[in-house]
């Protein structure tokens, strides 16, 4: 879970989580770390934590409060979430690596165990909203190439500066700098903190229930998100009648964010890594991963971020694995796997034969990457071009010879004006 101000919106995490070793039961004006942050709304959750704003009476600034379940393996979780964050934050003083810092932590005592608790940045809503703001249809160029640019420099920050693999590099863990709707913001909305929880007097507040599941919340979060629908549709509406884009006056600078999954290159945690949509070939055939796994990821969003929708959707059939439907959705698109890994991974002999075919999908429809979005996603031939040749290496089965972050910031597409 990221400290995104739109957090996990889909489902909430339900009461039954908030028990010994779950979650710590959070109300509105609830202190923290000895009254220096008080909580203000929750902004979402993940399988780990529930994540929260915060005003911080100290900076008087907002912020994210993540706060752990209480269980040893999620303490365990934290603590090495906290150790990442510190040599990433520790490694950019100037805080200008678009990466996510951490400003402080502490632990939380509470009825249902001691909670590791993280606090950072308070940032804008992650690029999956961005995209569903844009009503799912690709960005402009110039766009693109501005989210790409933040990106690979905190890559190169990460790779090779402190040999760290992000592992689960995905639109949502990257996150605008700012709220996309100002109203969101807290300072540009000018919402005064909350400090204290109203008296008797004052009457009981429906913001000050705990943030759980019930009857009533559901009813209410449908109707907030019938509104922010209608809103959406409203503002792109008035964007095209204006002869603009809905996504004009954005701050489209961005930070990569959510480090649990994160390891140093010397010290790898898991073999299966990666949101599957984003998850590079070697992962999949299992032959050993290192930083090009972040730069197939990479590689990954700029296409979606350009035509609005996944580069690879696999699907398992009958008669073959979701594995199997990736690598044929690979091999559709960018041409045959070479020998290398189609024999040396400790899974390839399950996927392939001696002749490096697929054993259970014969038949592949192939289509060149330039074509597809020339033919499907309307790009011209000459934009369609330039972005290929960005993105082709970055895609290449052979993990060694992709570009570095580094070696991606000098590509003359980066640099096109138009």
């Amino acid at each position: 879970m990221s400290s995104s101000s739109s957090g996990s919106e889909e489902e909430d995490e339900g009461l039954d989580s908030y028990r010994k070793g779950g979650y710590h039961a959070v109300k509105i004006a609830d202190s923290f770390a000895g009254g220096r942050y008080i909580a203000q709304k929750k902004l979402g959750w993940g399988e780990f934590s529930t994540v929260w704003l915060a005003y911080d009476t100290q900076s008087s600034k907002y912020v994210a409060l993540k706060i752990q379940k209480s269980a040893p393996q999620f303490a365990e979780a934290a603590l090495h979430e906290i150790q990442i964050l510190s040599a990433i934050t520790k490694g950019d003083p100037s805080n200008t690596k678009f990466v996510g810092h951490l400003i402080d932590h502490f632990k939380h005592a509470g009825p249902n165990g001691q909670h590791s608790c993280m606090v950072l940045e308070f940032l804008g809503e992650n690029l999956l909203r961005l995209i569903k703001y844009n009503r799912y249809k690709g960005l402009a160029m110039t766009q693109v190439r501005e989210i790409c640019k933040c990106i690979l420099i905190a890559l190169d920050y990460l790779h090779r500066e402190l040999k760290l693999i992000h592992t689960d590099l995905k639109l949502e863990n990257i996150l605008l700098y700012s709220t996309i709707v100002p109203s969101k913001d807290p300072v540009r909305s000018g919402t005064a903190p909350v400090l204290r929880r109203p008296t008797a007097s004052e009457g009981t507040n429906s913001n000050y229930v705990l943030a759980v599941n019930s009857s009533e919340k559901k009813l209410k979060q449908k109707a907030r998100k019938a509104v922010a629908r209608i809103s959406e549709r409203r503002g792109f509406v008035e964007g095209v009648g204006k002869g603009g884009r809905c996504l004009d006056g954005i701050d489209l600078r961005c930070k990569v964010v959510d480090f649990g999954n994160a390891c140093w290159e010397s010290k790898p945690l898991a073999q299966e890594i990666q949101t599957r949509q984003y998850r590079a070939p070697e992962v999949i055939v299992e032959s050993g991963y290192s930083f090009p796994v972040d730069m197939w990821s990479f590689a990954c969003i700029a296409f979606e971020l350009a035509t609005g929708e996944m580069m690879f959707t696999p699907t398992a059939g009958e008669g073959y694995s979701e594995d199997e439907d990736h690598l044929a959705l690979m091999m559709e698109l960018l041409g045959k796997i070479p020998r290398k890994m189609t024999a040396c991974g400790a899974r390839s002999k399950d996927y392939f034969n001696k002749y490096g075919d697929l054993k259970r999908i014969r038949r592949l429809k192939n289509l060149s990457l330039e074509k597809l979005l020339v033919e499907k996603y309307t790009f011209s031939v000459t934009d369609a071009h330039e972005f290929v040749g960005f993105l082709c290496p970055l895609l290449d089965f052979d993990p060694e010879k992709r570009p570095t972050a580094q070696q991606c910031l000098q590509h003359p597409w980066l640099n096109i004006s138009s």
